[in-house]
């Protein structure tokens, strides 16, 4: 029967205390200083700063604002408008403070109409930071709630709905926190934390099937025991081989329809279970009946459009 040895690296929902806050800062500071110095150019701008900003008229009092959700949608992204906050905050000469209330949670529904959070602040921070702050928010948000309509076709079933390493550069784990947010689970986090022997692997490799192909998936058990072991196959007779290995995963890509019932039954519970390929809302119902492990996509993430929330401005 599949091996339990790595149920941790295998059912995995990334949580913010497991986010890097140095990553994030520095991630905060990239965009601000995108906006505020032209980071990214070869020729920064004689003045930096926000000159809107500075010539309207009563920048330097207390403000507040609210963030609306112009959507239904799985909020995502809260505990980063702190640290937006701050970084914003380093550049006001008049040593104001920030601060706030957040209405929902990270995971939470938000009915359209609904306040999220009320921010406090010099009104010069929250007009300088609110499209910064808006970025973040409404990406991940977007992602959480394009995962949770995926995740949605799924339940009642045992299939999990996996992410996979199609994220934007840098914002690999953020991505992958609102994905489990959204009630998605996360696949490898990068190439580090799982041994995945993938086609091109196979081919460079000449051990696309018999017994190179079982060697090779052995071979990388021994090495790494640390480290669960998942093989793709896009053949029937692929299959085992990967078994008699003594592969942790068994990813069926691109299998017909008819093809995937019979691979599941010939597995027959011997190894975790992956599908991928071709996969979206309307084929997700049939996938759950199957009896499939896990499910995977790239979708959640590269196809997730950003969610409209507003900052609305109180006083």
């Amino acid at each position: 029967m599949k091996s339990t040895t790595h149920i941790a690296h295998l059912l995995h929902q990334l949580r913010w205390d497991e986010l890097d806050p140095a990553h994030l800062r520095n991630l905060v500071k990239i965009a601000r200083d995108e906006d505020l110095a032209g980071l990214g150019r070869a020729t920064p701008p004689a003045t930096p700063g926000d000159p809107t900003t500075t010539l309207t008229p009563g920048v330097h009092k207390a403000a507040r604002a609210r963030l609306v959700a112009r959507r239904d949608c799985i909020v995502c992204g809260l505990p980063l408008l702190p640290l937006i906050l701050e970084a914003y905050l380093e550049n006001d000469t008049r040593n104001g403070r920030t601060g706030g209330a957040f209405h929902l949670k990270d995971g939470d529904h938000a009915a359209k109409g609904e306040t999220i959070a009320e921010l406090e602040g010099t009104a010069s921070v929250l007009l300088s930071a609110e499209r910064v702050l808006l970025n973040f928010l409404q990406k991940l948000t977007g992602v959480a709630t394009h995962t949770g309509a995926y995740a949605a076709k799924l339940q009642g079933s045992a299939t999990r709905l996996l992410d996979t390493r199609k994220t934007t550069p840098g914002w690999r784990m953020l991505e992958k926190y609102a994905v489990a947010t959204g009630g998605g689970w996360n696949h490898r986090l990068g190439l580090f934390d799982r041994i995945m022997l993938k086609d091109n692997h196979l081919a460079a490799g000449s051990a696309a099937s018999g017994d190179r192909l079982t060697a090779l998936v052995r071979h990388a058990r021994e090495v790494r025991p640390d480290l669960p072991v998942e093989c793709e196959v896009d053949a029937f007779d692929q299959i085992r081989p990967v078994l008699d290995a003594g592969a942790d995963v068994i990813l069926l890509d691109n299998f017909a329809p008819a093809d995937l019932r019979g691979a599941l039954a010939y597995i027959n519970g011997c190894a975790w279970t992956e599908i991928s390929g071709g996969i979206t809302l309307d084929t997700l119902p049939s996938i759950a009946r199957l009896g499939a492990d896990f499910v995977s996509t790239g979708t959640v993430t590269h196809q997730a459009a950003w969610v409209d929330i507003g900052l609305d401005w109180v006083e």
